[in-house]
């Protein structure tokens, strides 16, 4: 109800010239606008988890409506520089992508090089060098390609326990299950892989079909380099997409990351996001100390010259969000009306 009452008023506001008006308005013109998205699908990924995939003409139609708006698409670095410094554009936006999935370079890419769009991708790193399906979305996506079948868990986590997967509450609580026995074995990449091939096994899913067709895999480090010569900005994620909340563990977490990614690219590594957008304030000094320049948040929000550059707001684009909620967020006057905070960690694991 609640969407819906939003909707109609950004309708009215937009039919009565204000989405233009504020557009132009102070309110706009000196604050960033930082999209941030995940997955571009391949095949039906978006059906299993809109939130973690966007089809590719869904992401078509927002880069359009950027154009039909006259939005100054900046690089990341620029944009903060010119936040910071109070020369930013007007209807400035930043375009990031989180993870590295290989949907990035065969879906997202072509896209943005459509609309001449530049773009940083936030790069985790191990699934780069491991290139395998990504625990947790192959999980759910072979539980959800498997709806209307049982799944019996007793040979793959030793308790007896049945599911009904066409039930989404119950494949969710398989999904729980199979990830807590990973975490409680403490499986490595390889065991958790020979687990999915056994899960889909044990429900008929063509596993090896899966991992060949790569709609659940990273990019691999040629197509990293690809990339970065091509001029997307590969920036920090950490190296295992996690989060850890003791001093040494996160900075190993991030000098991990660096390594690897200037192995590949040589260049400057200075931006930071912070996996499933879960930060503590305790990280601000830590990433100071390692000249990190900034850092962005899934906080939905406009940035200003006084947001804390390890605390930037990003406004994170899911399929649920309607075309005019989009247009708001552009425009800016999404960023006055009042919502509910979300929790948001999409897995990656």
């Amino acid at each position: 109800m609640l969407k819906s009452i939003k909707q109609f008023a950004l309708h009215a506001m937009k039919s009565s010239g204000v989405f233009k008006l504020f557009l132009k308005s102070p309110l706009r013109q000196q604050r960033l606008l930082i999209l941030a998205y995940h997955g571009i699908s391949m095949e039906d990924e978006h059906e299993c988890d809109p939130d973690l995939f966007m089809r590719p003409d869904y992401f078509r139609a927002r880069m359009q409506s950027l154009s039909k708006y006259n939005c100054n698409v900046l690089p990341l670095e620029a944009a903060i520089e010119s936040l910071i410094n109070g020369t930013l554009p007007e209807n400035s936006v930043a375009l990031t992508f989180d993870d590295g999935c290989h949907n990035f370079y065969s879906m997202a890419y072509p896209i943005l090089r459509e609309f001449g769009y530049p773009a940083t991708l936030y790069l985790s790193t191990f699934y780069v060098f491991y290139n395998r399906p990504v625990f947790d979305p192959a999980c759910q996506y072979i539980l959800w390609k498997s709806r209307g079948k049982t799944l019996d868990l007793s040979n793959l986590t030793g308790v007896s326990t049945s599911f009904d997967l066409s039930d989404p509450y119950l494949r969710s609580s398989a999904f729980q299950l199979i990830r807590s026995h990973c975490v409680r074995k403490g499986m490595s990449a390889t065991e958790k892989d020979e687990l999915l091939a056994k899960l889909s096994e044990s429900l008929g899913f063509d596993y090896q079909a899966m991992a060949e067709s790569r709609i659940m895999n990273y990019l691999t480090p040629d197509e990293v380099r690809y990339l970065a010569s091509e001029g997307i900005d590969i920036q920090l994620h950490t190296h295992n997409h996690r989060v850890a909340f003791e001093r040494d563990r996160f900075t190993k977490e991030i000098t991990d990351n660096i390594e690897h990614i200037h192995r590949l690219t040589g260049s400057d590594l200075i931006h930071f996001c912070y996996p499933g957008g879960r930060y503590d304030h305790k990280f601000l000094p830590w990433l100071s100390e390692m000249n990190i320049a900034s850092a962005t948040t899934c906080d939905p929000g406009l940035a200003t010259r006084r947001t804390n550059r390890w605390l930037l707001p990003r406004l994170v684009d899911v399929s649920a969000l309607s075309p005019i909620e989009f247009e708001g967020w552009v425009t800016g006057i999404s960023h006055y009306i009042p919502r509910k905070r979300l929790s948001y960690n999409p897995g990656q694991n």
